[in-house]
């Protein structure tokens, strides 16, 4: 789908020499250069404090896209880039600075709609949208002006209140886009897909035929350089209330009225009222990985960590059992796992499906294995299901065998970017991969429950070694059930 060859939209990046515009927003914006996605009229204005000239920038970006796109960089296609991108360098917090950036915007014309993508650390945000409102930057119908806000959006439900009370008053709910990167994955958008496209699927995506559903996101990395940010966060705020909460919302959604995106963002937000955070019903290991030995060399604690304070006692794993209280899913256990230094790298839906009655008619039935439907979202993108059906031969043994689909292993296939799909979203006005203010709040609402009751007891950490699937106590969390959802051994599913 190209975007209409009349849009003027200028894009002005605020954090223009940052990490996330060099490793995702210029790779982004290539790849749709590449793809012929953006307007005819589409420029950006990267906006920095470093003393640079445009010139100097571009060569820089072009350094930063080779380093982060698959294929060898086009010329023809990186020169097309470069004529749309301009350096402005200015202080966030200066007022000259914005007089000088609104004239550089009038040079794309009365009607440029502008969007204002505010790359920075969140300590900026309130600062960008004063200065964009005092200087008459900010909101207008006609043409349009739209705030893409990335993620953390608070640190609990009473400053991401303030900060959103902040950023409406001079932008309107629908011209809002808080960015949740995950969002923009391919296999993630894929859940919509495969439940209302095929009909197989939604008839039994509910209490009556499903057991329960595994939602895990884990990496064998540690917190690396973000110490500083960890230690105001940790992995309850960094990972469950955005990322792990909207895979939730997405797999559990009741079928919306239509695809459009107020229907979409609707059904979503009831899943999330309907979470049980009460405490006496829902289950929570937390962890922190310490030092130990990981294929031969040695591996620091996160207290070891750069800019994290010796005696901390910020999570690194979570681990969690809810259950979502509505008519679909009523009963059904739902677990959240994610975690810094686990043994693989991996974020995927597992949904595992009840044995029905007739198969105890068969020898060995309690040693089947149940029906699972896996949807892997990074590194691999693609779905897998498990079935059981006959080993060839005399005998008549049941064997578990898979028909798996992997989107981005075939020679050619590369599925985009999380971000070139949000960008392009965001040009054309589309917020459904975005989240809503509402949806933020009950989330907030959620894990500040959980964080409140963790504030009340000091954990016992560092409690697992790296290289590992985390604490003991999150490997009994699924096994009191009857289950084995994962453990020391193995991979996640067993």
């Amino acid at each position: 789908m190209k975007i209409k060859e009349d849009l003027n939209c200028a894009m002005v990046i605020f954090g223009a020499t940052g990490d996330l515009t060099h490793k995702k927003l210029m790779p982004a914006l290539y790849n749709l250069e590449k793809s012929n996605l953006l307007p005819e009229k589409f420029a950006v204005v990267a906006v920095g404090r470093r003393d640079k000239t445009s010139e100097s920038y571009i060569d820089e970006i072009r350094v930063s896209i080779e380093k982060n796109i698959y294929d060898n960089i086009k010329d023809d296609v990186f020169n097309r880039l470069k004529k749309r991108i301009r350096y402005h360098k200015q202080d966030l917090a200066d007022d000259e600075g914005y007089s000088r950036l609104k004239n550089v915007l009038k040079d794309f014309g009365a009607d440029a709609n502008i969007l204002y993508y505010l790359a920075v650390s969140p300590q900026y945000f309130e600062i960008i949208i004063g200065k964009l409102d005092e200087h008459d930057m900010a909101y207008k119908e006609k043409p349009w002006r739209r705030v893409v806000i990335e993620k953390p959006f608070g640190r609990d439900l009473k400053t991401a209140e303030y900060l959103n009370k902040k950023i409406t008053k001079v932008f309107p709910e629908e011209n809002i886009y808080r960015i949740d990167h995950y969002l923009g994955k391919e296999m993630l958008q894929n859940l919509i897909v495969l439940r209302f496209a095929n009909a197989f699927f939604e008839p039994v995506w509910n209490k009556d035929h499903i057991d329960n559903i595994q939602i895990s996101s884990s990496e064998t990395i540690g917190v690396e350089t973000r110490g500083g940010y960890y230690e105001k966060s940790g992995a309850l705020r960094d990972m469950v209330q955005n990322h792990l909460l909207q895979l939730l919302t997405l797999t559990a959604m009741e079928p919306p009225k239509s695809l459009d995106e107020q229907d979409i963002r609707n059904e979503k937000l009831k899943v999330l009222k309907s979470l049980n955070a009460k405490m006496d019903s829902i289950e929570v290991v937390r962890g922190q990985y310490g030092s130990g030995d990981v294929d031969g060399e040695n591996s620091i604690g996160y207290r070891q960590e750069e800019r994290v304070e010796d005696e901390s006692n910020v999570e690194t794993f979570v681990a969690m059992k809810l259950f979502i209280d509505n008519e679909r899913w009523r009963g059904v256990p739902f677990y959240i796992r994610t975690g810094k230094k686990l043994k693989e790298k991996a974020t995927e839906v597992v949904i595992e499906f009840k044995h029905q009655p007739q198969i105890r008619h068969f020898k060995d039935s309690e040693n089947l294995k149940p029906n699972l439907l896996v949807i892997r979202i990074q590194p691999e993108e693609g779905m897998e299901f498990e079935f059981n059906t006959k080993k060839p031969g005399t005998i008549s043994n049941i064997v578990p065998v898979k028909m798996d689909f992997c989107q981005n292993c075939q020679t050619g296939v590369n599925s985009p970017e999380a971000y070139e799909r949000l960008l392009f979203d965001v040009i054309r006005g589309d917020a459904t991969l975005f989240t809503r203010w509402e949806e933020l709040k009950y989330s907030w609402i959620f894990t500040d429950n959980i964080g409140k009751v963790w504030s009340k007891s000091k954990p016992e950490f560092p409690n697992y070694k790296p290289g590992t699937w985390g604490p003991k106590e999150a490997m009994a969390l699924i096994q009191k059930d009857g289950r084995k959802w994962w453990d020391n051994s193995g991979g996640s599913r067993v």
